[in-house]
């Protein structure tokens, strides 16, 4: 299981935290967090395109990432960066040892084993921020690999949620983006709409906890109250259960080894909590599927799939594709993609571009 060498201290001093992706959704919740917790510096920021001047003593808008981890030289980086854009930045913390708190899936999804090897090498902290994760990390942690049978990440189901494919022509990107549980940001939300981003957390689940796609399985539960369960060898079950709330798994990333206090009820499981589970329905949302046969394929397909769904997602936003071409666009890709290993990040690069083309291709054509 993923967790890095023994725990660091920081008893002597404020563990200093660089924030990627400050503008986003996660980015902010995480400002909250460091801004109310004594033992947390936010000593560098960075925002695709919005000006973030003064949020902390380094700052940068666009540009490479890299270059502004390098001058902050930070305890912990906090990446939150949407899609592939986020992956230098995750492969410079896997690499040096430094504390990752990983919000961005998608580079862990695309890189894969160049990841996990960058995170042998480094030896640092590889901390789950999805919520998901978080709670999988936590039933896990410290127990041996053998005693665990499965794993089940649970989803909401999304806006969606029991329509039909013809229910579905006609979605408006802004019916895709009223989530019933969560407050994301666009692509995250759309992707939860498709049932996409839990075939990026089931492949995201496999590198982080080392469990083959067979073990891992996937259930709609829509209160969401439920993060994740794991399943173990002797027939017992350990859930995480809580409010939907991003702001306990940022904490936690964040402050760990330790749980700091937040300003969040513990459940009220007098109150009447229903706990419905479902299985997905791939038929209507084949994502999760597709994203299961790109991770179960390995090479680069996760890359493939990443990628074509990334062009897909944007194009869909835009307005100028189906929300069911979304996972069209995405099955072509699939078919049309080479696969093989990257062996470096050049070749990954390579691959993530050949899939966005051939997507935009795909339904430009259409």
């Amino acid at each position: 299981m993923s967790g890095g060498p023994g725990p660091r201290t920081y008893t002597s001093r404020v563990k200093r935290i660089a924030l990627l992706g400050a503008t986003g959704s996660i980015g902010r919740q995480a400002l909250e967090i460091i801004e109310a917790h004594p033992g947390l510096e936010l000593c560098a920021a960075a925002s695709g395109a919005q000006p973030i001047d003064g949020l902390a003593p380094l700052t940068q808008v666009g540009g490479d990432l890299t270059e502004l981890l390098e001058r902050a030289e930070p305890d912990l980086v906090l990446n939150a960066v949407v899609g592939f854009a986020g992956l230098p930045a995750t492969l410079w913390a896997l690499e040096r040892g430094v504390d990752l708190a990983l919000a961005n899936k998608e580079s862990l999804v695309a890189a894969g084993e160049l990841a996990l090897d960058a995170h042998r090498r480094g030896g640092g902290r590889l901390l789950p921020v999805d919520s998901e994760h978080s709670a999988a990390f936590q039933c896990l942690e410290g127990r041996p690999a053998d005693q665990v049978h499965s794993l089940v990440l649970t989803a909401s189901g999304g806006p969606f949620r029991g329509r039909t494919r013809e229910q579905l022509e006609d979605v408006r990107p802004a019916d895709a983006l009223a989530h019933p549980t969560w407050n994301m940001g666009p692509k995250i939300t759309v992707d939860s709409a498709t049932l996409a981003n839990k075939g990026l957390e089931l492949i995201e689940a496999h590198f982080l906890f080392a469990l083959p796609y067979d073990r891992i399985e996937v259930v709609v539960h829509p209160s969401s109250l439920v993060h994740a369960v794991v399943r173990f060898r002797d027939g017992a079950a350990l859930a995480h259960v809580g409010y939907p709330d991003m702001r306990v798994p940022i904490s936690y990333a964040l402050t760990y080894p330790d749980r700091a206090a937040t300003p969040l009820p513990s459940l009220d499981l007098a109150s009447g909590l229903t706990l419905e589970f479902h299985a997905p329905d791939l038929e209507t949302f084949p994502l999760l599927a597709h994203a299961r046969r790109a991770g179960e394929e390995g090479g680069t397909y996760p890359c493939a799939f990443n990628a074509a769904n990334e062009v897909a997602v944007a194009a869909f936003l835009d307005g100028r594709l189906p929300f069911l071409g979304i996972a069209e666009v995405v099955a072509d890709a699939l078919d049309a993609a080479d696969g093989s290993p990257a062996g470096d990040l050049d070749e990954l690069v390579a691959a993530d571009a050949a899939a966005r083309r051939h997507a935009e291709e795909a339904f430009a054509v259409a």
